[in-house]
């Protein structure tokens, strides 16, 4: 916080001179790298698939490719945007100097805000995910960076955690989510959990249908906080409150992912999150006109403005080099440096020049949900592409919760809302020239969680498509819907 650019300065001259000897770095000449300008000049801007070939041969035990020695474990990443996993290096230094020790960070950030915490007193939990020897290798394990994280819990932690590490890291998650209802619903010193919401939330459900209380303060009086990360937490709050009705609960938002533990709230009362700096992850940002550019330039984080879209470009202590993971932020302020998670690069709505975002929609519904009363569990947005005389427009795919009392007054305030945040999306919508209103399909309750399983989308890191520029997901999801019973 208080030097910011000299810890990312020498933090990149120290991972640039771990490196000189790897195959990365001859081929870039590491040794000769005196600068970050110098960096920025001579490596060009990753994606996976540049990365790939390297990571796949790192996976079959080949030492000092992209980072130096031999690396054993690797995050399998949901692929939110794709259908095709990725799987990012965890080296030991990204596992205990970025991961384990952002763990610290929150919770002594958790400990600041919450002098009453009693973390490493009670019990807390994480909706972790599963590992599996790599078949062609089987030295090299994978899986989701949660149970990497797990698997090497430091033993101190050990007492303080449920469930059990066999039943945290079942490959089933139907088997584990029954077995983690029945453990967690007898567990009264329960005082934090930490997951993506859309999991938690239906883990909530079947304990409180397991127990038949109404809410989970009456299965946990003492609970004190729900660490939160990977999707907003705006469309969930809601549904939190309603199933902890208690201001003694605290929310924390963290932003760590499987490349990496980036960003963590450090004030309870605001809605961004401090970057971490000393973690071993050097940053760039990539202004939002460079996205599509075939030769993107980045900023140092000297350059970055407040209230501006970037994409984050990262090089870490795993071996991802000016890596972008897919992720967009916005800098809420500087000098500390705090920024918001805005959406992802892949996740937008942009077919008439509206140029909207998740965070747009997040905030949008939030509102109106907040306005009417209704509680919404999850959703996607695509385009409605002009055809004809015919205009374009947004479709929405809803589930609600709670209803509101008029679904077409409910769309009307949301489109009104998403004008008064998104001018873009105001001047298309202007006098209905451009756009139509936008379409509200509400769907029961269990439909996305059908789709996603049905889609071998099911734990931890897995999240629901928020916006897509293209109607794959959604006309997906009517289509589920229509044929699936979503009861079960």
């Amino acid at each position: 916080m208080d030097h910011p650019h000299e810890v990312q300065q020498n933090l990149l001259r120290q991972l640039i001179q771990m490196n000189t000897h790897t195959e990365w770095g001859r081929r870039f000449d590491f040794r000769t790298i005196k600068n970050p300008q110098q960096f920025a000049e001579r490596i060009p801007i990753q994606d996976y698939e540049r990365l790939k070939p390297y990571i796949s041969r790192m996976m079959h035990g080949e030492r000092d490719i992209l980072w130096t020695g031999q690396v054993q474990w690797f995050s399998k990443s949901s692929g939110t945007t794709s259908d095709r996993s990725k799987f990012i290096p965890v080296s030991t230094q990204n596992l205990k100097e970025c991961h384990i020790r952002g763990t610290w960070d929150t919770m002594a950030l958790f400990y600041h805000n919450r002098p009453d915490a009693r973390q490493f007193e009670c019990k807390s939990m994480i909706m972790g995910g599963s590992l599996h020897p790599f078949a062609p290798y089987p030295k090299t394990m994978y899986g989701d960076v949660s149970a990497i994280m797990i698997h090497n819990m430091p033993v101190v932690a050990h007492p303080f955690f449920i469930p059990d590490f066999k039943t945290a890291l079942l490959d089933n998650w139907e088997e584990k989510l029954d077995l983690m209802t029945k453990i967690a619903a007898n567990e009264p010193n329960m005082v934090m959990i930490g997951g993506v919401p859309t999991w938690t939330v239906v883990l909530f459900r079947r304990i409180l249908e397991y127990t038949g209380k109404k809410n989970m303060l009456e299965v946990w009086p003492n609970f004190q906080g729900y660490i939160h990360g990977g999707v907003s937490f705006l469309p969930y709050r809601q549904q939190f409150e309603a199933f902890f009705p208690s201001d003694q609960v605290s929310y924390q938002e963290i932003y760590n992912a499987s490349e990496g533990y980036f960003a963590a709230q450090d004030d309870f009362s605001a809605d961004d999150m401090l970057l971490l700096l000393n973690n071993g992850v050097y940053y760039e940002f990539l202004p939002m006109e460079e996205w599509q550019s075939t030769s993107p330039k980045a900023v140092p984080l000297s350059e970055v403005e407040v209230g501006k879209n970037y994409a984050i470009v990262i090089s870490t202590n795993a071996g991802l080099w000016r890596y972008t993971p897919g992720d967009t932020v916005m800098f809420t302020s500087k000098y500390p440096f705090r920024i918001r998670i805005t959406g992802r690069t892949k996740q937008f709505v942009n077919a008439f020049g509206e140029e909207v975002m998740v965070e747009n929609t997040d905030h949008a519904l939030a509102l109106t949900c907040q306005q009417t009363g209704a509680i919404v569990t999850e959703y996607t947005v695509a385009p409605v592409y002009m055809h004809r005389a015919d205009k374009g427009g947004h479709e929405w795919v809803v589930e609600f919760e709670k209803k509101p009392e008029d679904l077409q007054h409910f769309s009307q305030l949301l489109d009104t809302n998403l004008q008064m945040i998104n001018s873009d999306y105001e001047a298309k919508r202007s006098k209905n020239i451009a756009l139509k209103q936008l379409v509200i399909h509400p769907v029961p309750i269990g439909t996305f969680y059908q789709w996603m399983r049905a889609r071998g989308k099911t734990g931890g890191q897995h999240k629901v498509p928020r916006l897509a520029n293209h109607r794959e997901y959604l006309d997906d999801i009517l289509n589920f819907w229509g044929n699936a019973d979503v009861s079960r």
